[in-house]
C-alpha cells in the first residue's frame, strides 16, 4: 500500500483496494459472513445437544435420611382421587402417585413425585404452648385428625383433593383463657433429578413479590438462598412434574438449601395469635402434578403465579400456539405423531406465498447461470466490473443470491420453538409413533435424522441446480450453494440426538418443500 500513500487519502485507499480486487483478492460478502457464524452456532448447538439431549428419567437410588426423626408409630392414611393419591403420616405427606401418567413407554406403573426419605411436611412452630410434632399420633375423627395438648388447644387437620392441589387445612380451637401464637410452616424434601433436564430449567422455584426465581441444582449445591415476600409458593420443578407449597398468609420467608443427600424448600410465616376462647384456621395448598399449562391454569387461581413456571423459551410467543395446535389436533387424530405432521403441513400452506416467491427466484438464478458465467470469462481481469455486471444481471432479472435461503432462515424461530414445546408438552412424552416410543426423546435406530438430510440434500439440489457445477469464488450464488451443501451433513449430525418429533416435523418439512420445488419447475416448464 506504499506507493499509494502519494495521493490523498481517500483516492489513495480507493486506488488501493482497486488494485486488490484487479490482483484477485477474494472479497468477503456480508452473506457470506452471515453463513460461517450460521455454521459455527449450529456446530456448538450440535455439542451442546450431545450434553442436552432428553433422557429417560431414571428411578432415583434411596438415599440416606437426613431427618433423624422416627415416624414408625404415627399411623398413616391413604388418600385416593381419580389423578393423584399419597400418604399421610401425620404432618407429612409422601409417595404421591400422579395416576394419569406411566413411568416410561415400558413401565406402565404411576409417576411418582415424592417417595423413600422424601416427603412435604406443614406444620406449626408454636410459641409458649405444644403443637403436633412429626412423631404425634393424631386420633382419627371421621376424615379429619384431632389432636389435644395440654394447654386446652385443640388442633384439627383436613386434607382434601382438587385436581393436583393437595389442601390442607388446620384449625386449632383455644379453649383456654391465655393468647397463644403460632408461625405455620411448609417444607419439601426431595433428591435431584437431573438426569431429565433435556435443556428445560430444573431445580427449585420460588415465586416472590410477583415474580419467579430460579436455582438450578448446581448452584443450590454451592450456596443457600432466602427470600421475603408479602405471598407467594417454594417449591421444585423437573421437566415434566412440579411439587411447591403455598401457605395462605402474608409476610413470609422462604428458603432453599441442600441438606445432606436431599434439597429443602420451606417456607415460613409470621407467627398468628390464637386468642382465648377463639379459634383460628390455616390453609396450606400444596400442588403436586404436570407443567402443563392447562392444568397450572385452573391450579392459579388458587396459587398464584404458578402458570409463569411454565418455560416456553425465548420464542414463547410461536411456542404457545404452536403447542395448543398440536394438541388440538391430536384430539381428533388420536396420534401425535400425525398431529404433527398435519401441523407441519399447515405450517407449510401458510408460509406458501414467501415459499413460492423464493422458489420462484431460485429458478430464475439457475437460468441467470450462463449468462453470469460469460461475465465471470470476459471480466475475469477486471473484478470490480465483474461485480457490477452480475450485480446488474441481479436487478434485471429481480432477483437475490440470498433469496434461495430465505425459507430455512424463517423456520429457525420455528425450530427453537417448537424445539422448546415437545420438551415441556407432558403428553408427548411416552407418545408413539411407528418405531418411536417416545416423540419427546431421539429416535432410538437414527431413521429419522438419515431420512431428514437425505430429504435435506435432494431439497437443496432442486433448489441450486447446476448453481455449483462452475462455481467462481466471485459468484455470491455459487459460493452460497457450495457452503450450503454440507448443511445436511451437519444437521443430520445434530439432529440424531434431537426429540424424535423435532425431527419428523423437519423430515415432513422437506418433502414436503420437495413437492411445492417439482410442482413450480414443472409449471415454469
Amino acid at each position: 500500500m506504499v506507493q499509494y500513500l502519494n495521493n490523498n487519502a481517500n483516492s489513495g485507499f480507493n486506488a488501493w483496494m482497486a488494485a486488490q480486487q484487479n490482483a484477485g483478492a477474494p472479497r468477503k460478502t456480508k452473506f457470506g459472513t452471515f453463513l460461517w457464524w450460521t455454521f459455527l452456532f449450529l456446530v456448538a448447538w450440535w455439542i451442546v445437544g450431545l450434553f442436552m439431549s432428553p433422557q429417560q428419567p431414571q428411578n432415583k437410588a434411596p438415599m440416606e435420611s437426613t431427618v433423624s426423626v422416627d415416624i414408625s408409630k404415627v399411623p398413616m392414611n391413604k388418600i385416593d382421587s381419580k389423578d393423584i393419591s399419597f400418604n399421610v403420616t401425620g404432618l407429612r405427606i409422601s409417595k404421591i402417585d400422579l395416576k394419569n401418567f406411566a413411568k416410561s413407554a415400558k413401565d406402565e406403573g404411576p409417576v411418582t413425585l415424592i417417595d423413600g426419605d422424601e416427603f412435604i411436611e406443614v406444620g406449626l412452630t408454636p410459641s409458649g404452648t405444644t403443637a403436633p410434632t412429626a412423631t404425634t399420633v393424631w386420633k382419627k375423627s371421621g376424615d379429619k385428625m384431632t389432636w389435644r395438648n395440654n394447654d386446652g388447644l385443640e388442633f384439627s387437620r383436613d386434607v382434601t383433593i382438587d385436581g393436583y392441589l393437595i389442601k390442607i387445612t388446620d384449625t386449632i380451637k383455644n379453649n383456654s383463657k391465655r393468647d397463644f401464637s403460632f408461625a405455620p410452616y411448609a417444607r419439601i424434601l426431595r433428591g435431584a433429578d437431573k438426569n431429565s433436564s433435556a435443556g428445560v430449567y430444573t431445580g427449585s422455584v420460588v415465586y416472590v413479590n410477583n415474580d419467579l426465581e430460579h436455582n438450578d441444582w448446581n448452584k443450590m449445591d454451592k450456596k443457600s438462598y432466602a427470600y421475603s415476600t408479602t405471598n407467594g409458593f417454594v417449591g421444585f420443578a423437573n421437566q415434566y412434574w412440579e411439587t411447591v407449597a403455598h401457605v395462605d398468609s402474608p409476610d413470609q420467608t422462604m428458603r432453599i438449601k441442600k441438606q445432606g443427600d436431599l434439597y429443602e424448600a420451606a417456607t415460613n410465616v409470621a407467627p398468628i395469635t390464637v386468642a382465648g376462647g377463639k379459634t383460628q384456621t390455616i390453609t396450606t395448598n400444596v400442588f403436586a402434578g404436570p407443567r402443563d399449562a392447562d392444568v397450572l391454569r385452573d391450579a392459579n387461581t388458587t396459587i398464584n403465579g404458578i402458570i409463569e413456571t411454565v418455560d416456553y423459551g425465548w420464542f414463547w410467543f410461536l411456542a404457545r400456539p404452536m403447542l395448543w395446535c398440536i394438541n388440538t389436533i391430536h384430539k381428533f387424530v388420536m396420534n401425535y405423531g400425525l398431529a404433527i405432521i398435519i401441523f407441519t403441513i399447515l405450517i407449510r400452506m401458510l408460509m406458501w406465498p414467501l415459499t413460492r416467491k423464493s422458489y420462484t427466484s431460485m429458478l430464475a438464478m439457475q437460468k441467470m447461470q450462463p449468462e453470469l458465467q460469460k461475465i465471470q470469462k470476459l471480466y475475469a481481469n477486471d473484478k470490480q466490473r465483474m461485480q457490477m455486471e452480475m450485480m446488474r444481471v441481479y436487478q434485471t432479472h429481480k432477483t437475490s443470491p440470498m433469496s434461495g435461503c430465505l425459507p430455512m432462515l424463517i423456520q429457525i424461530p420455528i425450530f427453537f420453538a417448537l424445539y422448546k414445546a415437545l420438551l415441556i408438552s407432558v403428553q408427548m412424552r411416552n407418545a408413539h409413533f411407528l418405531w418411536i416410543n417416545d416423540l419427546a426423546t431421539m429416535d432410538p435406530y437414527f431413521i429419522l435424522p438419515i431420512l431428514m438430510g437425505a430429504t435435506m440434500w435432494l431439497q437443496q439440489y432442486l433448489q441450486s441446480g447446476n448453481t455449483n457445477k462452475h462455481a467462481d469464488k466471485n459468484d455470491i450464488a455459487a459460493q452460497t450453494a457450495k457452503t450450503m451443501k454440507w448443511m445436511p451433513i451437519l444437521f443430520t449430525i445434530m439432529f440424531a440426538w434431537m426429540p424424535a418429533g423435532l425431527v419428523l416435523y423437519w423430515t415432513v418439512s422437506n418433502i414436503f418443500g420437495i413437492g411445492q420445488m417439482m410442482w413450480l419447475k414443472h409449471k415454469s416448464k
